[in-house]
């Protein structure tokens, strides 16, 4: 595997990502500011969190890999299109400058600097009442909790 280097905390909050589903034929991506890097259960892993509401759910939940790409700054506002725009309402790929790209396991971008293959190993939803109450307060109002997935890394594509 091809050796990965970032800093997490940055390139999650700060420059953003997406995280895609599905196959060429039918995919759905979006961007995310949570994420994580890391080792479990001797593997390396990454993980995501979407919420139930978001399109990409779906795709997340009928496949057994996602992608993880992660793009120049110059990208960022393509990330904040594919971030605020539902795929279930029309091609919202159409509005940014990015190409989708086949792979083996799904879906990424010929703009991506980086991209994590991932397999899914484990998901949980995240549990009201052990997350902090400001966060309940801010995030979970009116819509359930994230899902979480950790995805092991079983490929990085430059």
């Amino acid at each position: 595997m091809e050796p990965f280097e970032v800093d997490a905390f940055h390139v999650f909050d700060q420059q953003w990502a997406l995280v895609t589903a599905g196959s060429l034929e039918s995919y759905n991506t979006m961007t995310i500011s949570w994420g994580g890097l890391g080792t479990l259960w001797s593997r390396p892993v990454a993980t995501i969190y979407v919420k139930p509401i978001r399109y990409t759910f779906e795709f997340l939940e009928k496949n057994d890999y996602f992608t993880v790409s992660f793009f120049p700054k110059e990208y960022k506002k393509d990330l904040g299109i594919l971030g605020s725009k539902s795929g279930r309402n029309g091609d919202k790929i159409a509005l940014t400058s990015l190409t989708p790209k086949s792979i083996p396991q799904g879906v990424t971008f010929e703009q991506a600097s980086a991209v994590l293959v991932c397999k899914k190993i484990y998901w949980q939803d995240l549990d009201l009442e052990r997350i902090p109450t400001d966060a309940v307060a801010s995030y979970y109002q009116t819509e359930e909790p994230h899902r979480m997935y950790i995805g092991e890394v079983v490929g990085i594509l430059p």
